[in-house]
């Protein structure tokens, strides 16, 4: 993910440019939102890797302890981009990858009796 070019805020945008690679608004919002998901979904466990590092077995809610590159770890997290933006940003460049299914093969055919 190159997240140089994403915007850290939200940003007004032509619907036209998303109208323009499906032909369809419709279809480039949910064609966004699945990337989103799955931009989430890699960020959430690349995150919880990083963090088992630092996780240690107690049961006592007195024994909490403060490590500065835990806490640098999940700021660096909160700052960057939501994973929407970096997936309007990636659909906008082009480098989303998506396909339309076939009518024929999308919905099995039912016999009428």
């Amino acid at each position: 993910m190159d997240l140089k070019n994403v915007p850290n805020n939200t940003v007004t945008r032509n619907l036209m440019d998303f109208e323009a690679p499906t032909g369809n608004v419709y279809e480039s919002v949910m064609i966004i939102a699945k990337r989103a998901n799955q931009i989430s979904s890699e960020i959430k466990q690349e995150l919880s890797r990083k963090l088992a590092d630092f996780s240690t077995v107690t049961d006592s809610l007195e024994e909490t302890f403060e490590n500065r590159e835990q806490i640098e770890i999940s700021k660096f997290y909160e700052r960057m981009p939501k994973p929407a933006l970096i997936a309007t940003e990636e659909f906008l460049e082009g480098k989303v990858y998506f396909r339309e299914k076939d009518a024929q093969n999308a919905l099995p055919e039912t016999e009428e009796l």
